[in-house]
């Protein structure tokens, strides 16, 4: 059994045990379970404690606590019996420590959810990439980012991009390209026409950057493109031939004489800013399935603390950011408000200094946190390891 497992039945146990722990678990929710048996006895538990359960106002917790939290988790799950409550009771070492129980079981769900969506993600640019299209794939971004936000607050972290240290230890394999000879040969006549038409780079050179090509020689022969243009000089395919001579790109084998007159040879009409954005739009799903898994990576490495997972996941998605700005630029849209919150010069607001708290560590048993309904003695005061009446 994984330590993930064992804590769900030791979150379960302690409340079980001592129905006031569900107090100190309100940021935790049913669906941070991982197995659906625990998730619907969680959420039973909280509801016959959001109905004033008898079981709240006895000094000793009777059994009906247990046959009525079974009563109602099996009416949305099949398989729970009395006999699985009690294993779980028997699985929590101290219900004291169900704060800590809980966090671990928050980690795995971060964890399971980050992964979760960064594979909806990958799909959703896969998809695009087939169809020709970038809607879904910036949709599913930003839902990514809205659950990297949400995750962060009940965790008690601050959501912001932080790079990581070291290259995620496990890198999952990079799938064929989709499309790559109809990329390519966009590339290529994108390239013929701004090598042979006066004056076309100036429709991209506002939005597209060298790494929107596929292929990297047509990146770097854009690049020659761009410097010649910087510099006010003409372009046409022998200044260009020479400009890739300066940069050395014939000396390493990047690019050849061949390849460069290839790809000017046998233009005709074409559009550049159509080409353009045909390229752009490749660039756009290819970057999101790039973010998508190097977030993937960064979820199943369960060594990885949750704030830094979530930082570091937001920090993956800063390149697609970036290429969906040029995107929207190249089809006249303002460039989208950044979703992220700021700092907050006085420290991170108060939901979240909660959350952090919350599950750092059990608050100590006091008259003072009884329940209102009963008198405040010293025999309402519940000792954790009370047993069933």
């Amino acid at each position: 059994m994984t330590p993930l497992l064992r804590a769900e039945q030791a979150v379960l146990g302690s409340v079980l045990l001592d129905p006031d722990q569900l107090s100190h678990l309100g940021w935790l929710a049913p669906d941070h379970f991982y197995r659906p048996i625990h998730r619907a006895l969680f959420a039973a538990l909280r509801k016959l404690r959001d109905d004033g359960h008898p079981a709240l106002a006895e000094e000793s917790v009777p059994l009906s606590w247990v046959t009525d939290a079974v009563n109602e988790a099996g009416l949305h799950v099949r398989g729970l019996t009395a006999v699985y409550a009690h294993s779980l009771i028997s699985a929590c070492p101290r219900p004291a420590h169900a704060p800590v129980y809980g966090r671990m079981v928050l980690e795995g769900a971060i964890h399971r959810s980050v992964t979760e969506h960064a594979i909806r993600l990958h799909q959703a640019a896969r998809a695009d990439a087939l169809q020709g299209e970038v809607e879904g794939a910036l949709h599913y971004a930003d839902v990514l980012t809205g659950v990297l936000s949400d995750l962060a607050q009940r965790w008690g972290t601050e959501p912001r991009p932080v790079a990581p240290t070291a290259p995620p230890t496990t890198v999952p394999a990079v799938p064929p390209p989709v499309r790559a000879d109809q990329v390519a040969e966009d590339e290529r006549f994108l390239l013929a026409v701004l090598a042979e038409q006066p004056n076309a780079v100036d429709e991209v050179v506002g939005w597209l950057r060298p790494d929107d090509f596929a292929d990297p020689a047509h990146g770097q022969l854009y690049h020659c493109l761009g410097a010649l243009h910087h510099r006010g000089e003409p372009i046409d395919r022998v200044t260009l031939l020479w400009e890739a001579q300066r940069r050395g790109l014939l000396a390493d084998g990047t690019l050849s004489g061949d390849r460069l007159t290839n790809i000017c040879d046998g233009v005709g009409p074409g559009s550049t800013e159509w080409l353009g954005k045909l390229v752009m739009r490749s660039s756009v799903t290819r970057t999101a399935a790039t973010s998508a898994r190097a977030i993937r990576a960064l979820a199943e490495n369960e060594a990885l603390a949750p704030g830094r997972l979530i930082n570091h996941a937001l920090h993956a998605l800063g390149p697609l950011d970036e290429v969906r700005s040029r995107w929207q630029a190249a089809n006249g849209h303002p460039a989208p408000t950044p979703t992220a919150p700021a700092r907050s010069p006085t420290g991170p607001p108060p939901a979240q200094v909660h959350a952090a708290l919350a599950r750092s560590a059990p608050r100590p048993t006091s008259p003072s946190s009884a329940r209102p309904e009963s008198a405040p003695s010293p025999a309402a005061v519940r000792p954790p390891s009370r047993g069933h009446g």
